[in-house]
């Protein structure tokens, strides 16, 4: 799984996307505990998403490229309203592909989320087509608007 996020995102190499960190994770479970979510079998995870709840303000900025993820996920105070989420990742192992799984877990995730903030949008910034389509299932599940960080 590490592997394939090195390979789609390369965030290693750009320093205004997000890294996955100790650190990092422990922020996320401070915003909400839905931030990340993963998938396992036997063999270990299949599918691994993470969203970002934050505020209008915060995504605004984002969306004009104003900040990247780290500065997103830096601006997010724990315990503010959240009324936007940012779909982050999902990552799925090729073999689970195509089955709905990066779907509902983002929904799933939003959802839960939505029970405890007033959610009224949803954004993304997507490295590829296929990310592109995941969110706009996604928010259309969700019945909310999706907009997208231009590349």
């Amino acid at each position: 799984m590490i592997d394939l996020a090195d390979r789609t995102f390369d965030a290693k190499n750009d320093p205004g996307q997000l890294l996955v960190t100790d650190e990092t994770v422990v922020k996320l479970r401070r915003l909400h505990p839905a931030t990340l979510t993963e998938e396992a079998d036997e063999n270990g995870p299949v599918a691994w998403m993470l969203v970002i709840p934050t505020t209008r303000e915060v995504m605004e900025e984002f969306l004009r490229k104003e900040i990247g993820e780290r500065e997103l996920l830096d601006r997010t105070a724990a315990g503010a309203s959240y009324d936007a989420v940012y779909l982050c990742s999902a990552l799925v192992l090729p073999e689970h592909r195509h089955q709905g799984r990066a779907t509902r877990l983002l929904t799933e995730a939003v959802r839960a989320i939505r029970n405890e903030h007033p959610i009224e949008e949803v954004f993304c910034w997507a490295f590829s087509a296929e990310g592109e389509r995941l969110a706009q299932r996604v928010a259309r599940q969700l019945g909310l608007p999706l907009h997208t960080r231009a590349s």
